[in-house]
């Protein structure tokens, strides 16, 4: 096996020393170079955006601003339910045909149920704000899951317009727009926040122009994808043939099957704030919230997954299987490097990053590290899966794991409350990394008996 993976990492190097990337493994390897490239500036411009803001609102506010963010997600997820993936896997597949090309169809029919999507989940979203905050949270984030609609609509066009290039391999573009955006965030949103903090506004105010200037910058570099990227793709000014009766069922097949791993994928990934928001003070969540954050910086090689969808989704069973043990290896060898120096590193890296008001997420930082095996290589067999045609294999798997995710939250917290605030965060931890190897597990025993 050592043999076999020394080998594809030289066969690697020289494709990229002779820039060969002939063939659906030359075109991996150029598409991971643009997603590890984009990767790479997401999330050095979200840790850049991320000590900004966490200097700026210190613990308390920062906490409320992660919990505001997690339960807005929730609703985000409503409004774009198995688009992405059913977008890239159907427009990639229409664009591989030699004949009969229909690809801008998908976009607009993909694009309408979005619309539709996008409506009820913001309506949702503001006629529960009140509930959410006063009485389940019972913290000030109101006015913050209000300016959530507007923040929605906005992340939702730009992620939208990111999926077609994606789906038409086109992640150069993709990198262009992920370095306009990171600086456009990292101006917009922290002038925001000191304009509040100077007019001295309430916790909730200061968030809900936050989540505004978000808004804004979302919808700047939507206008930026569209006009001069976008408005540029053939197919989509070409006349099209609308969808059949037949292809729109396979389509919201798809849509069904997939939208339901997703949220419970995004369920799974936040409910740890949600419950946590529910038992202990703002700031333990903004504990929890930098580490995380770092946790997510360090994964840098988790969207090798995003590169490789358009390429499976083309690709038969055989070359399926050896892109996936590949991707595999080299996720791995640099996952097991990451985690040592995290876990080694934690109390330097939170005190340089921010500042000595976080202290207690060093521990937290050394606890989640161990996420850095298993969050990767779960991304890989969902693109696996995906691109297959069968998302319920992931689906059942992580509606199991996302309930065993919340049973051990509940039961964790809970007992470990009564012995402080600090182990109850601990307490949740503990539950998402059992829930998510758990999760890897049951995705790898699926692949060797499927």
């Amino acid at each position: 096996m050592l043999e076999k993976t020394t080998r594809d990492f030289f066969d690697i190097f020289r494709r990229l020393k002779n820039r060969d990337f002939s063939g659906n493994t030359g075109l991996a390897i150029k598409n991971s170079i643009y997603q590890f490239s984009t990767n790479f500036v997401l999330k050095i411009g979200s840790l850049v955006f991320t000590v900004i803001i966490a200097r700026l609102l210190m613990p308390e506010l920062f906490g409320l601003y992660n919990l505001a963010l997690s339960t807005i997600l929730i609703f985000f997820v409503i409004s774009n339910m198995g688009i992405g993936p059913a977008l890239v896997r159907f427009v990639s597949k229409e664009l591989e045909k030699r004949k009969q090309k229909n690809p801008g169809a998908y976009v607009f029919y993909i694009g309408k149920v979005k619309a539709l999507l996008y409506f009820v989940s913001a309506l949702i979203l503001i006629l529960s704000a009140r509930f959410i905050s006063n009485v389940y949270y019972q913290k000030p984030i109101y006015l913050a899951l209000i300016a959530g609609a507007f923040y929605i609509f906005f992340y939702g066009l730009a992620t939208f317009f990111e999926y077609i290039l994606q789906a038409s391999n086109l992640f150069n573009k993709i990198f262009y727009k992920e370095i306009i955006f990171q600086i456009l965030r990292v101006i917009v949103v922290p002038l925001a926040i000191l304009l509040a903090l100077k007019n001295l506004l309430s916790n909730d105010q200061v968030l809900f122009y936050l989540f505004i200037a978000l808004g804004i910058s979302y919808f700047l570099i939507s206008a930026f994808m569209f006009f001069f990227q976008i408005k540029k793709i053939n197919y989509l000014s070409n006349g099209q043939k609308p969808l059949n009766r037949l292809q729109k069922k396979a389509t919201n097949k798809f849509l069904a099957a997939v939208s339901i791993t997703i949220f419970s994928g995004l369920f799974f990934e936040y409910i740890d704030k949600i419950m946590l928001g529910h038992y202990v003070p703002a700031e333990f969540i903004g504990y929890y919230s930098a580490a995380l954050g770092l946790i997510g910086t360090f994964i840098a090689l988790e969207g090798f997954g995003a590169a490789l969808l358009p390429i499976f989704s083309r690709a038969g069973e055989k070359t399926l299987n050896i892109g996936l043990s590949k991707a595999l290896k080299v996720v791995l060898f640099f996952s097991l490097i990451v985690v040592i120096l995290s876990f080694v590193l934690a109390p330097v890296i939170v005190n340089a990053v921010y500042g000595s008001e976080y202290a207690p997420a060093s521990g937290m930082l050394k606890l989640l590290s161990v996420l850095l095996i298993p969050l990767p290589l779960i991304s890989i067999f969902s693109t696996f899966f995906i691109s297959k045609g069968t998302p319920q294999v992931i689906t059942k798997l992580l509606l199991a794991s996302t309930v065993i995710n919340i049973t051990l939250n509940y039961i964790l917290i809970t007992s470990l409350l009564p012995y402080g605030n600090i182990m109850a965060v601990y307490g949740a931890g503990i539950a998402t990394i059992i829930s998510q190897f758990f999760y890897l597990g049951g995705l790898i025993f699926t692949k060797k008996n499927a």
